[in-house]
């Protein structure tokens, strides 16, 4: 019996061998491209974290210095001038409303606006027909009158001299005692005539005086020398005088001297007055601001929406006329000052430091909340004192005594010395992280 045996094995061909070889070959080839693409990606990390950080110690190097936290303002020596401001308008100082007091046709008008007119001087006259004719008529019936007065008169010499006749006749038995009685009567019956006939006569020269006044009213005169600021009246024109006279003209006698009727606050009002100096300041000369002086304070409030204001007058020179009736003024009333005094800006009263809560999760720790301080007594401010530079700042708080304020400066009677720091403004600190490159 034979024994089993393997099969033998074939020996390998020429075809075998070379793809062994080209496989061990491209396999050789893809490890070498491997390592190659490994130490290119090394290099550029490196390269990248090399750059990051040389990157970041130029910004460490060359990042500009903190800003101060807080600004600060000097203390002052100045003057301090407190004033009071309102608002007003610009009128003549004197005004002259004219009218007319008997009701007719306008037939004549002789001036216009802003004409120069002297007192007495002829404005427009209302047309004297029927004036002029009343008067005539009533000039006729106290010729009648008269007339009928001296008939009167020559009545009662005749009754007098009647009854002295009789007088004399009585006691010859020529004349009754009746005819003496009815002589008196005569007599006395002349002399209520005679009297009547005066109140007629009275009475209807009352009524030519009216007519020739009436007829005197119809010329239309100014009573000062001025300037014709308004005209409200045209030729033809009917007017009607009532109870209320109309006003046909405006004059104003000088326009070198103003006035403007100025609102107060009553916040203000205690604070100003009679004969202090004031400024006034127009919009059509923004520039400019004309002189005053504070001459009346109105006791009258006027209330407007639920605002009270009490009107003040201020006198003002107007040489070169640039003001005009009906300019809205803003009016500067001087009340207080103080000069060459140790002064603060008010912003530095005003200012409190800011609160900050707790800090963010992985952020610098917050700054503490400031220390309460005691409450402020009449008079008195807080401001804070700044002391170092850059982010060695540190403020310290003063309490002071307040003076006058001009709503930018504000007087220290405290001691504080000029040329200190006091802070005016905080920046609010920034919470900053740093960056991650992964």
């Amino acid at each position: 019996m034979q024994n089993a045996s393997a099969p033998p094995t074939p020996a390998p061909s020429l075809e075998d061998t070379e793809v062994d070889r080209i496989v061990r070959s491209l396999q050789a080839e893809l490890k070498k491209t491997q390592r190659k693409r490994w130490v290119r990606i090394g290099i550029t990390i490196g390269v990248l974290v090399a750059g990051y950080v040389g990157f970041r110690e130029y910004q460490r190097r060359n990042q500009p210095p903190p800003e101060p936290r807080f600004t600060g303002a000097p203390v002052e020596v100045r003057d301090i001038v407190e004033k009071v401001q309102a608002t007003g308008v610009v009128e003549p100082l004197t005004k002259l409303e004219v009218g007319t007091q008997v009701s007719g046709r306008i037939a004549k008008v002789y001036v216009d606006f802003n004409d120069v007119v002297k007192e007495g001087d002829l404005l427009a006259e209302i047309d004297p027909q029927i004036p002029a004719a009343q008067l005539v008529q009533s000039q006729a019936e106290l010729a009648a009158r008269q007339a009928a007065l001296e008939r009167a008169k020559t009545a009662r010499d005749a009754a007098s001299i009647r009854l002295q006749r009789i007088k004399t006749l009585v006691p010859e038995g020529l004349a009754s005692p009746a005819e003496l009685d009815q002589a008196q009567a005569d007599l006395d019956m002349a002399k209520a005539e005679v009297a009547s006939a005066e109140a007629n006569v009275g009475q209807v020269r009352a009524m030519v005086q009216s007519a020739g006044t009436t007829l005197k009213y119809t010329k239309i005169v100014t009573a000062i020398d001025g300037v014709v600021i308004d005209r409200q009246v045209e030729p033809g024109q009917t007017v009607a005088a009532s109870f209320n006279t109309p006003v046909l003209f405006v004059i104003a006698r000088d326009l070198e001297q103003m006035r403007v009727l100025a609102e107060i606050d009553e916040a203000d009002v205690g604070k100003v007055k009679e004969g202090m100096q004031a400024s006034i300041v127009v919009d059509a000369f923004p520039t400019d601001r004309f002189q005053g002086k504070l001459t009346q304070i109105r006791l009258s409030p006027n209330t407007v929406e639920g605002v009270v204001t009490y009107s003040a007058v201020v006198v003002v020179d107007n040489p070169e006329l640039k003001l005009r009736p009906g300019m809205t003024a803003n009016v500067t009333i001087e009340t207080a000052s103080a000069r060459q005094v140790v002064a603060v800006p008010t912003a530095a009263l005003r200012f409190e430091p800011l609160r900050t809560g707790p800090a963010d999760k992985g952020a610098a720790p917050a700054a503490p909340a400031p220390v309460p301080l005691a409450p402020l007594g009449p008079d008195e401010g807080r401001a804070y004192l700044l002391k170092g530079a850059g982010a060695a700042q540190t403020i310290e708080p003063l309490t002071l005594k307040i003076g006058l304020s001009d709503g930018v400066y504000a007087t220290v009677l405290s001691p504080l010395e000029a040329g200190s720091l006091v802070v005016v403004d905080e920046k609010p600190t920034e919470q900053k992280r740093g960056f991650r490159l992964f």
